[in-house]
């Protein structure tokens, strides 16, 4: 046991002690800091303050007048509070509240920005477009906008509250803009067009503007979920994410320590060094050091990775969605399924004396693990039916199904878990056997690189 304990001390030292691996681990969570934390605050999140005159030529006389209230200062007030509202109803929503906003670097306060100092300018019905249009073109630095520079141009078709006879559509409008105006100042004067247009139309077909708005628009509840434990709000990103964020926690720390033992195992073979080690270990001992060893290189990442998350749903105040029993079988089945990877690894890098002769051994191995993940939307979107389900009970994969299935909104009962567990355990049983005799032969053996065949040969001979 001694001998045991000192392999996976040396395996696992020598793989977390490395320069690559220390990057490598630690890269992705800077990255996703620094595109959380940092960029967001770098970035302009309202458009700029804006100062100028937008000139309408309506000679439907019904437009002006609300096309004006729309883009006056007050206006935009009023609806940079309401989109304050909104945003901080999405994020009470989200469960994140405003410390997800802040985190996201997105706050109702500043979501909306400045507030332009437009003015409008009603011109004559016979105006002369054309020549409306040559302030426009000028060009103008942003620094220099002042309350006299035309901005827009909008002109009003003559049928655009009520239509021509003999026709069966309505008019519209035609809009002119300065060359680069800030887009979303483009949009606001859009939207005010099109509701000012609305609006004239319902008054002028006998409807109260306001009362059609009322009747049709409808608040979308939150809707709670109902357990034998009582309600609980409920959040559809949440719900969607997490079977994923499950699978890649299980897959990234798993597979990474295993193929980190592929690598070490071929190249201590290569370099004959394998043959001092097993002049003082057993290869039974050796292999199972160099798993073990590995093991707790996965473990590290597992809890590495999953903090990051714990600490993420903290800040957002959404850990009151996460069940914690969840965090135990992740545990679980990444025992699981690292055993039973790590083993089939160790037996395909005994086998073989260079990286790119392992190719053609561990592709079939790799399209068959990797099932889980093409099949994942059908398995989080309907994780009771009977693909899932079967699916659930065929090691090794089922360790990432019945995980993908217990992370979803619908988990399976209890005894489909523990039924996976017990034949996870099974699964791992029989790929340390396996390993076991491969690893025993092949490590030794150079030359040409034996075939899946001959290693399933080998797993048959007698101890």
């Amino acid at each position: 046991m001694k001998k045991i304990l000192y392999v996976s001390m040396r395996e696992f030292l020598a793989t977390v002690m490395t320069r690559g691996f220390m990057f490598g681990v630690l890269l992705t969570p800077a990255l996703i800091a620094l595109m959380v934390l940092v960029v967001p605050r770098m970035v302009a999140k309202g458009p700029p303050k804006i100062e100028g005159q937008v000139a309408i030529v309506d000679p439907t006389g019904d437009v002006a007048g609300s096309v004006a209230a729309y883009l006056a200062p007050q206006g935009f007030a009023e609806r940079q509070a309401k989109a304050r509202r909104q945003l901080r109803e999405a994020l009470n929503q989200a469960g994140g509240g405003v410390a997800a906003g802040a985190v996201l670097g997105v706050s109702p306060e500043s979501a909306a920005g400045e507030v332009p100092l437009i003015s409008t300018i009603l011109l004559p019905v016979d105006s002369n477009t054309d020549l409306e249009k040559i302030p426009l073109k000028s060009p103008l630095a942003r620094q220099a906008y002042s309350p006299s520079t035309r901005l827009a141009l909008i002109v009003i078709h003559s049928d655009a509250v009520r239509r021509d006879q003999g026709k069966k559509a309505f008019g519209s409008y035609d809009l002119f803009v300065r060359s680069r105006l800030d887009d979303r100042l483009i949009d606001q004067i859009q939207a005010g067009v099109q509701d000012a247009i609305v609006a004239a139309r319902l008054r002028a077909s006998g409807l109260d503007p306001r009362l059609v708005n009322d009747l049709t628009n409808v608040k979308r509840a939150q809707y709670r979920v109902v357990t034998a434990d009582g309600e609980q709000k409920s959040n559809r990103m949440f719900n969607s994410l997490l079977p994923i964020a499950f699978m890649v926690l299980l897959l990234v720390s798993a597979f990474t320590s295993a193929s980190s033992l592929l690598t070490t195992t071929i190249e201590e073979k290569s370099s004959r060094v394998v043959e001092l080690l097993l002049s003082a270990v057993s290869a039974t001992e050796l292999m199972t050091g160099k798993i073990l060893g590995q093991m707790a290189v996965g473990f590290l990442i597992l809890v590495l990775y999953a903090g990051l998350g714990m600490v993420a749903l903290t800040s957002f105040a959404m850990m009151g969605l996460l069940d914690p029993m969840l965090l135990v079988y992740l545990l679980v089945f990444f025992v699981l399924t690292y055993f039973t990877v790590a083993s089939l690894m160790a037996a395909i890098g005994s086998a073989v004396s260079e990286l790119r002769d392992a190719q053609s051994l561990m592709t079939p191995v790799m399209l068959f693990m990797m099932l889980p993940w093409l099949l994942m939307v059908p398995i989080s979107s309907q994780p009771n039916s009977p693909m899932s389900v079967a699916l659930s009970f065929i090691p090794p994969i089922s360790n990432f199904v019945i995980l993908l299935r217990m992370a979803s909104s619908s988990p399976p009962p209890v005894w489909q878990s523990w039924l996976a567990i017990l034949i996870g355990v099974a699964g791992v049983y029989v790929a340390l056997r396996f390993a076991a005799k491969v690893f025993r032969i092949g490590i030794l053996m150079f030359g040409k690189p034996p075939s899946l065949g001959t290693l399933i040969r080998w797993s048959r001979i007698s101890d």
